[in-house]
């Protein structure tokens, strides 16, 4: 297995290699959403059958059948407890920070960072070392600490989830539920990797479900 040749048959699939680490096992690859996403996932059957959980659904067949045609195993961020540990994967791939608010940024797709799945190798394999470094330190200005509306996401303190839900039912945010976390949007990075607006709704949708 190489890894250029999973990064090609993840991006044939609507996913994108967001990291890779080793660890006890052999090679872990972290698989996420980019550009390519929103075509292929509305295109689906998950997303047109009205069931819930769409994007979970679609994530957990896409991910599984890559994993079988590469002879790992499929890890997934949801489902039952006991929860994979993404977010310390993440870190460990040296392709994602904790920024101001707390929350991870990535280095190619910023705040708007969606990891669906992982492919658990057996055994090692070369994957480029991370080309940049944690971006937050020298943003100027660091526009995502001041950004929420309601001040739910700053670096004065922890994520206030109350405040935000009570927003997004007000007239005033549905701009949030429309077109995404106005934290998560106004990250520089972002601008280099744009979502679909459909994306950031049906995601926001998800998020503020009861």
């Amino acid at each position: 297995m190489t890894y250029a040749g999973i990064d090609i048959a993840a991006r044939d699939a609507g996913l994108i290699v967001m990291g890779a680490l080793d660890n006890d096992i052999g090679t872990l690859v972290l698989l996420g959403t980019g550009s390519a996403f929103w075509p292929v996932f509305s295109a689906s059957v998950e997303f047109h059958d009205g069931q819930h959980d769409p994007v979970d659904r679609w994530s957990r067949r896409i991910v599984g059948r890559l994993a079988q045609q590469m002879q790992a195993d499929a890890l997934y961020p949801f489902g039952n407890p006991p929860y994979k540990p993404f977010i310390k994967w993440a870190k460990q791939s040296g392709r994602a920070f904790s920024g101001p608010t707390g929350m991870l940024v990535h280095d190619t797709v910023g705040m708007m960072i969606s990891y669906r799945g992982a492919l658990q190798f057996a055994e090692t394999f070369p994957f480029p070392d991370p080309a940049h470094s944690n971006p937050c330190p020298s943003c100027t200005g660091q526009p995502c600490a001041t950004a929420c509306p309601v001040g739910a996401l700053s670096d004065a303190h922890s994520y206030q989830v109350d405040k935000c839900h009570a927003y997004l039912d007000t007239d005033a945010g549905q701009r949030c539920m429309t077109r995404g976390c106005a934290a998560r949007r106004v990250c520089p990075i972002n601008q280099q990797a744009p979502r679909d607006p459909a994306q950031s709704a049906l995601h926001m949708k998800a998020f503020h479900q009861p």
